[in-house]
């Protein structure tokens, strides 16, 4: 009975020391970045366009509602791999480079940054990137010089075929041929970057490591492209037109619980002619623009379902965290004409953009878009799902704490155990700004202190709790509670001169101190938005 008992006790430390080990496991990290992604074209954020299988992670995890980019797709991309504002890195705007005596306009991410791959790669884990790389290819800025083990990437997208004007692709900072026999025959890029990002995952675990796999889609991005029989799935859906359909999505939000009824949805922009203004010709052409790019987000989600798979049978999924997000609003680009060339639009040989009636659809019920630093540019869908890390009891829910894209850094590095430097390679780091989203997972109060700054093409904000400041390029301040006007209709800045004056200041020292220049230029997609809602008022 004694050596019962001694055998027993064993067999029970080693299980609870095994238990231990298990519970101590750092988790698998996945960061998905999608591109152009409006806040409501996702199924669970109340668009038509099906997506089930990201509606199911945002079913089994969480959906943010206030979850921040940096406007534009350099600029975000900066800011998520180095946890810093994107002029302290060095991508104020995009890849030109404006030379040493403009620190934050170099169009690369600079000597005094780290990524998440440095930071995690220092604690043990397998990095791999795929997908666009977009923060400095062209000088010399690649995933493998900045912490990547493995990488399979374009430097900047612009394609989806392989036979594509644009279509040139890297593995491991090599040029590969696009029809080379490592990469599979015929292939799309949206399901090529999970198919590299799978590969990629199983060599970490034939070296038992955990892994980081950031995976930047170019979808969906223009020129938008897509299967024709998918697209064919689409075509007709969208002749009611981008006022109907804008209504209809902020009535789901609204069911949804997405949005709070008292954000009251925007007059729609007036330089987007009406619906049914539009000739039979104007409305089946934009109906097939409509149609594409619905293709191409049916598409990214059937992927989002091929990476879950694959976590499932590698028998992975449990401990991985996937976070799912858009580097920016929809895209207005280049205008209300939009763009829609080719014999085949929507092949790999076309050229279709969306333009800015389906952009002012995509940013549901927000005002502007990808550029702007008003919420319709700024706000992403954003997914958090982690089986074994968010409580049964949260998922499925909302987290309405705001967060911004520099905070996946901070998040990522305490997933991971890791610690952020204060120095690497001889350099000297910029502290990273963003905190940590873990509490908000288990629904604890996130520990931000300082506000949150934006600017882009000299469109610039604050968010400090409930109150914005923000003015697009050559425009006045405006101040809005965002926490009960979130759709910023009413400027309180004649009723809250002293929360406006501090927040103006806050901007001063920190564009100061994070080398932002004045900008000459802008784009004025947004200007007649002041005349619609004083108009609507």
């Amino acid at each position: 009975m004694k050596k019962l008992r001694i055998t027993i006790l064993f067999l029970t430390f080693l299980l609870l020391t095994r238990t231990t080990i298990a519970q101590e496991a750092p988790p698998n990290i996945i960061v998905i970045l999608v591109d152009d992604l409006g806040f409501s074209d996702l199924g669970c954020y109340g668009g038509e366009i099906p997506t089930p299988n990201i509606d199911r992670l945002a079913a089994q995890g969480l959906r943010f509602t206030n979850f921040y980019n940096a406007a534009r797709c350099c600029p975000s991309r900066a800011a998520l791999l180095t946890g810093v504002y994107p002029h302290q890195a060095g991508i104020g705007h995009m890849m030109n480079d404006r030379g040493a005596e403009h620190p934050g306009y170099r169009g690369h991410l600079n000597d005094q940054t780290v990524t998440i791959a440095d930071v995690l790669g220092q604690a043990g884990y397998f990095t791999a990137m795929t997908g666009k790389w977009h923060v400095g290819h062209a000088h010399g800025i690649i995933p493998t010089t900045r912490g990547f083990d493995r990488s399979l990437y374009a430097p900047a997208g612009g394609f989806y075929y392989g036979d594509g004007k644009n279509a040139k692709l890297f593995l491991n900072g090599q040029p590969i041929e696009n029809d080379s026999p490592l990469l599979p025959k015929n292939w799309y890029s949206t399901d090529l970057w999970t198919t590299a990002g799978l590969q990629f995952i199983d060599e970490a675990l034939q070296e038992d490591k955990p892994f980081l796999l950031y995976l930047a889609h170019n979808a969906p991005h223009f020129p938008l492209q897509a299967p024709s029989e998918e697209i064919e799935k689409f075509k007709g859906k969208y002749l009611a037109g981008w006022e109907k359909l804008r209504e209809e999505r902020y009535k789901r939000q609204l069911e949804l619980g997405v949005i709070d009824s008292s954000w009251k949805l925007p007059p729609f922009n007036p330089k987007v002619p009406k619906w049914n203004s539009l000739t039979t010709e104007e409305k089946e052409r934009y109906d097939h623009i409509m149609a594409i790019f619905a293709a191409v987000v049916s598409r990214l989600d059937k992927s989002i379902g091929d990476l879950v798979e694959g976590l499932k049978k590698r028998h992975v999924l449990e401990n991985t965290i996937i976070v799912f997000f858009s580097d920016n609003g929809g895209n207005p680009e280049p205008g209300a004409e939009a763009r829609y060339e080719g014999e085949y639009p929507g092949s790999s040989q076309s050229s279709v953009f969306l333009g800015q009636g389906w952009a002012e659809l995509g940013c549901t019920p927000f005002w502007a878009y990808k550029h702007h630093t008003h919420e319709g540019g700024i706000s992403s869908p954003t997914i958090v799902h982690w089986p074994k890390g968010i409580p049964t009891a949260r998922r499925g829910l909302f987290e309405r704490q705001s967060a911004h894209i520099t905070d996946i850094l901070a998040t990522v590095a305490d997933l991971g155990q890791a610690t952020y430097p204060q120095s690497y390679r001889d350099n000297q780091v910029i502290p990273a700004v963003g905190v940590s989203l873990i509490p908000a997972f288990s629904g604890h109060t996130i520990d931000r202190v300082n506000p949150i700054f934006w600017e882009h093409e000299g469109n610039r904000a604050v968010l400090s709790g409930k109150w914005k400041l923000v003015a697009e390029w050559e425009e006045d301040w405006q101040l809005y509670d965002i926490e009960n006007d979130r759709t910023e209709l009413h400027n309180r800045i004649q009723e809250y001169p002293e929360v406006a004056e501090q927040l103006i200041a806050a901007y001063k020292d920190w564009s100061k101190k994070v080398n932002v220049e004045p900008w000459t230029r802008g784009v004025k997609w947004f200007y007649d938005y002041e005349k619609a809602k004083n108009e609507s008022n």
